[in-house]
């Protein structure tokens, strides 16, 4: 089963969600998640336990946000994961907005100084199961520096594309790449 971790500001049903969920099928779950950090964690770990006890296979996905949560969970868990475009320092991005909006429906929240410790609390300072992760990113990414993953993951399956962009475009074409990476 692969678990979908979308990104800041997103939702389950967000436009690379949507292609996950298009191509995988039902192998694919993709919740949207609560912009409290603590409640995000808290969800996504008792999907993977749940998972897990029925004995599933469980491979996740994170795209930005989801990618730093990916991180945690994947060490926590020793999971696979494929990192989209990941934000390696979301305290420090995010530490910045104040209210934010979400993309799918359009409302707004506010990003407090409690979700930046939160977040600050999920880093992980050394990742040790690097050979568990593809890091997939874009140079023209406008949100995220790339060169922080390629500092934190340099021993994960690094593919780097120059161009592109935050969401990572065309996305699709690594399908069967990851597909084969989880199962």
């Amino acid at each position: 089963m692969i678990l979908y971790i979308h990104g800041f500001g997103s939702s389950g049903h967000g436009g690379k969600a949507s292609l996950f969920r298009e191509y995988f099928e039902d192998e694919v779950i993709a919740p949207s998640l609560s912009y409290v950090p603590n409640l995000a964690i808290d969800t996504l770990e008792q999907i993977i336990e749940m998972l897990l006890e029925k004995d599933e296979k469980v491979g996740l996905v994170g795209s930005s946000l989801g990618g730093y949560y990916s991180i945690y969970l994947a060490s926590k868990y020793n999971l696979k994961a494929v990192l989209i475009n990941p934000a390696i320092y979301p305290y420090k991005t995010l530490d910045k907005i104040g209210m934010a909006m979400n993309y799918y429906d359009m409302s707004s929240f506010e990003v407090t100084a409690e979700h930046i410790q939160a977040l600050k609390g999920l880093e992980v300072q050394e990742v040790l199961n690097q050979e568990n992760f593809i890091t997939l990113l874009q140079t023209d990414d406008e949100v995220l520096d790339y060169n922080d993953a390629v500092e934190k993951l340099p021993n994960s399956e690094l593919v780097i594309e120059e161009g592109g962009n935050h969401s990572f475009e065309n996305i699709e074409s690594y399908f069967r790449k990851i597909g084969s990476f989880l199962s």
